[in-house]
């Protein structure tokens, strides 16, 4: 009777462990892909600044995100962990992202152990999808964030065109697109109206936008306007040319999306099968791959499946994604 007891006592912690951790990592992954904006009537960061009444240096330091250096000092992974977390709108430290990756770890950990499978392989395993899962969370924040803006940069560089063909200074003309334009094109542009007003070069400023969000779109833009500012050209031309040109690689982009829409989705289930097929195998019979876990041949071979599966997506991937 003792030892029927402690044996369910022994499952009721751990399950509920599981449990715990499962609840902390969906906690951790909602605070991950929430956004910390919360005053719906301020359309940009730099508007609600202004509003809590920050003086411009403040504004500046607080939008301007760090280089990589500035970030990460001597370790240049924590650097760029905190250029992408500012690239994706998160105000969480590099320190605080990778305590997450810990969390989803341990939580991923502790669901495997009362799988069949070894405890070194269930680490491994839930180390590296703590890594990865938050880091793909954390990429695909920064490709939607990229994508809005690439969107939006034609029509800002047209309303500032206009602007300055009617006769507006060049600030004037760079502010009505900050105050005019939604998020995030338009905390990007006040953070140049800021760096302008604060001393800034025009070059320097739009050099130091195509450096923040590193877009080849925008590095063409910083070239043509460091060139412009050099030889005293019609500005307002050169920025209405570049929207045109930006608008037309967009267009282009998407048709080539849609042309090799047919490749994409052949790639994504050719690579997925592999592990569908091992993970509803492992569920319908336990024992089809518990049974030779032991044979010495089991992790060489399984090793070499892995790598082969990971080669054959990263391939595919490649062949499939063309740059325009």
């Amino acid at each position: 009777m003792q030892a029927f007891i402690s044996e369910q006592t022994l499952i009721f912690l751990i399950y509920s462990g599981v449990a715990v951790g499962v609840l902390v990592a969906f906690t951790s992954f909602v605070a991950l892909a929430s956004r910390r904006e919360t005053m719906g009537e301020v359309r940009s960061r730099r508007l609600r600044l202004i509003r809590e009444g920050h003086s411009l240096e403040e504004r500046l330091a607080l939008l301007k995100p760090p280089t990589t250096d500035e970030a990460g000092g001597k370790l240049s992974i924590l650097g760029k962990l905190t250029v992408m977390l500012r690239r994706a709108d998160m105000s969480m430290s590099a320190a605080g992202f990778l305590g997450i990756c810990g969390v989803v770890a341990f939580a991923l950990f502790a669901g495997l152990l009362v799988t069949p499978i070894p405890v070194p392989l269930s680490a491994a395993t839930a180390l590296a999808l703590g890594i990865l899962v938050p880091l793909a969370v954390l990429q695909g924040r920064i490709a939607r964030k990229t994508k809005a803006l690439i969107g939006q940069l034609p029509d800002a560089l047209e309303l500032m065109a206009r602007g300055l063909r009617v006769g507006h200074p060049l600030n004037t003309s760079i502010a009505s697109v900050a105050q005019e334009m939604s998020d995030p094109i338009g905390s990007e542009f006040g953070i140049i109206f800021d760096q302008i007003n604060y001393g800034d070069d025009l070059p320097e400023a739009f050099q130091d936008f195509a450096e923040r969000i590193d877009i080849e779109d925008l590095h063409y833009l910083s070239a043509s306007i460091g060139i412009q500012h050099g030889t005293g050209s019609d500005l307002a031309h050169v920025v209405e040319l570049l929207a045109r040109v930006v608008r037309s690689r967009i267009m282009l982009r998407r048709k080539v999306r849609a042309i090799s829409a047919e490749g994409r989705v052949s790639a994504i289930l050719l690579s997925s099968l592999p592990v569908l097929m091992f993970f509803f195998t492992s569920l319908m019979s336990p024992d089809y791959y518990a049974g030779v876990y032991d044979d010495p041949a089991f992790a060489p071979m399984a090793t070499a499946i892995v790598l082969l599966t990971v080669a054959n997506a990263l391939i595919l991937r490649k062949l499939v994604n063309f740059h325009v």
